[in-house]
C-alpha cells in the first residue's frame, strides 16, 4: 500500500505593509537576532537554521527566527526537510528606506569596537 501523500511545508509570512516600525525595531534589538541577521548578510545566500553559531540553546534560536519572521526582517522555507532562512532586503528597503543596512552598519561597527 502506498503511503499518503502529505502536503508541502510552509511558513507564514507578513505582508511587510502590515508590519509596523516598532516591530521591526523591537525584532531587532534583541543580539541574538541582531547576530542572525548579520550572519545572513555576510554570507550573502541562504543559510539552514542549524548552520548558524549563536551562543544560545536551539530551542532558544526557533524563537529567535520566529520573532524575527513575523516582523518580516527574514523568510524561512523548506527544502526538503531542511529550513531555510533568507533576509528579505529588497522588501526591507522598499518599507523601512535604510533601516536594515543602518542596523548591519552599526551591528559591525560594535562587533569591531568590541561590543556585544
Amino acid at each position: 500500500m502506498a503511503r499518503p501523500r502529505t502536503a508541502a511545508r510552509t511558513v507564514e509570512h507578513p505582508d511587510l505593509s502590515e508590519v509596523s516600525l516598532q516591530q521591526v525595531l523591537e525584532a531587532l534589538v534583541d543580539p541574538v537576532r541582531r547576530l542572525v541577521v548579520s550572519q545572513l548578510d555576510r554570507a550573502g545566500e541562504d543559510m539552514s537554521c542549524g548552520t548558524f553559531e549563536a551562543p544560545v540553546s536551539l530551542s532558544t534560536l526557533t524563537h529567535h527566527f520566529n520573532v524575527l519572521r513575523e516582523a518580516g526582517v527574514i523568510r524561512q522555507y523548506y527544502v526538503g526537510t531542511t529550513k531555510l532562512n533568507t533576509l528579505r532586503t529588497d522588501e526591507m528597503e522598499q518599507r523601512f528606506p535604510g533601516l536594515l543596512s543602518a542596523v548591519l552598519a552599526a551591528s559591525a561597527a560594535e562587533g569591531e569596537a568590541g561590543g556585544a
